[in-house]
């Protein structure tokens, strides 16, 4: 099965088609879709919309790009959201957080001070998290140690082979999307073909970060079967290897995800 671990579909760019939307992704074959909010007013409408749809799930977090924005009350508000989900089984990750350090002008003292009470929530109920990083892998690989956060997605992943390695000796997987597609992606499309089978997941992050062959339109998570089609040739495996291990990995770094998807192939 195909496993979109990070697609935001409750996007304003799907509200006009997002049956169609989940129809084809369906279609391709992606039987798991997991959406990450990025902020506190998204948590009700993800809740709704997985409950609603057989193959969705969701994560509770507040992004990077939008803590400028938050309240110091939203930290509450999130770990009550978290203690009151804790029992929905479509409920798998604290997400989408971390640091973002490539736009100007955001206040990074509280973006770290906010990617720290998140990770707190995540260890004190025992979820894997869900990473945003952007010129910013040292730090977050510190922050998760700290805070000894051990299974999750390092999403969009775009550092070297050694923060890699970092990542994964914690646990972690790396998200590969639509960037791996681009000829000139090279560090991605290196990191790709080379770290380990039991290293990757795969992702669409769609609306947004579109596969070549969507250049400039809407990505959708229908376009993982493409994607998938790609890490196989970078590594020069076939394309139902490329899905009987993402999907395995998926279960491994998102545990609560493992019964969902059994559910599904049922």
């Amino acid at each position: 099965m195909l496993v979109d671990t990070h697609c935001h579909l409750d996007a304003p760019e799907f509200a006009a088609d997002l049956e169609a939307v989940i129809a084809r992704s369906q279609a391709a074959r992606v039987g798991m879709i997991v959406m990450p909010a990025v902020h506190r007013e998204t948590f009700d409408g993800l809740r709704d919309l997985a409950s609603r749809h057989a193959g969705l799930c969701y994560a509770l977090g507040i992004h990077p790009l939008c803590v400028d924005a938050s309240s110091d009350d939203d930290l509450a508000v999130l770990r009550q959201a978290v203690a009151a989900s804790i029992n929905d089984p479509r409920f798998v990750a604290i997400g989408e957080i971390g640091l973002d350090h490539f736009v100007p002008g955001l206040d990074r003292e509280r973006q770290a001070r906010f990617l720290a009470a998140q990770l707190r929530i995540a260890r004190e109920f025992d979820l894997p998290v869900l990473l945003h990083v952007r010129k910013a892998q040292d730090v977050v690989l510190k922050h998760l140690r700290q805070a000894a956060v051990r299974k999750g997605i390092a999403h969009a992943f775009n550092g070297s082979m050694q923060q890699a390695q970092g990542y994964i000796a914690q646990g972690f997987c790396l998200g590969f999307g639509g960037a791996m597609t681009w000829p000139r992606a090279l560090q991605i499309r290196r990191l790709a073909s080379c770290v380990a089978d039991e290293a990757y997941v795969l992702e669409t992050d769609a609306p947004d970060i579109p596969p070549v062959w969507k250049a400039g339109v809407r990505n959708e998570p229908g376009e993982l079967n493409g994607i998938a089609r790609c890490m196989g040739e970078l590594r020069e495996q076939s394309l139902d290897s490329v899905l009987r291990q993402s999907e395995a990995n998926a279960r491994r770094v998102l545990p609560r995800l493992a019964p969902i998807v059994d559910a599904r192939k049922a």
